[in-house]
């Protein structure tokens, strides 16, 4: 019965490293969405985010139901929490993908983002798509060091993202209000991918460690 209890736990955590593969994929579909106007691309991200909602709904039945059927205690409880809000953070990451696709398909047949922007934005997306699949390692591997190095690829991201409204806000920019707006939330949909990414990281350091990586920074 143990066997079959610790068979379960560790499906929930192939099941985590799924959901980054497609979260990945999203993002790198949504990136290259917005940038090329490709209206296929962002109508495939939005309708492939069901498939990311059912494997979250999938492990979060099965984390109630080892609670109720195991009563779990001391690490397979923290594993069962960890788990529960890494596949939230996964689900979130994947609407935010969506959200950018959104954003191209409501400006299609033209780019959402102008010339000036296309090397940041495209340089946000490949860090995004970098983080989730770290993330991915630190599920599958529960290696504490390299759930620790997120951090700086959210500082880098961080820094992108401020470039992004140096731009916005220059007396050059010579775009109008909508696409400024656009831009604006598109940047914050990736700063937000990027700090959920963090959070599916801290989580497995919790995991392992029974520590928050502040504590073990300090």
């Amino acid at each position: 019965m143990r066997d079959a209890y610790h068979e379960e736990l560790d499906g929930l955590a192939d099941k985590l490293v799924e959901m980054t593969r497609l979260v990945r994929s999203a993002m790198a579909r949504a990136t290259t969405a917005l940038l090329d106007a490709d209206l296929r691309l962002a109508e495939e991200v939005i309708s492939a985010d069901e498939q990311i909602n059912k494997i979250e709904t999938e492990i979060e039945e099965t984390v109630f139901d080892l609670m109720a059927r195991q009563q779990p205690v001391a690490g397979d409880l923290r594993t069962l929490v960890s788990t529960l809000r890494t596949s939230g953070d996964l689900e979130r990451m994947g609407d935010l993908a969506v959200h950018l696709a959104k954003t191209a398909r409501r400006r299609h047949p033209e780019g959402a983002i102008p010339p000036e922007l296309q090397s940041t934005v495209l340089e946000m997306g490949q860090i995004a798509e970098r983080m989730v699949a770290k993330a991915g390692n630190v599920i599958a591997t529960q290696d504490v060091a390299l759930g620790l190095e997120l951090d700086a690829d959210d500082d880098t991201m961080d820094r992108l993202h401020r470039k992004l409204f140096d731009v916005l806000l220059s007396p050059k920019w010579k775009h109008g209000v909508e696409p400024a707006v656009d831009i604006s939330l598109a940047g914050r949909y990736f700063e937000r991918f990027a700090d959920h990414a963090v959070h599916v990281a801290e989580n497995v350091v919790y995991l392992v460690t029974g520590r928050h990586p502040e504590e073990i920074n300090n």
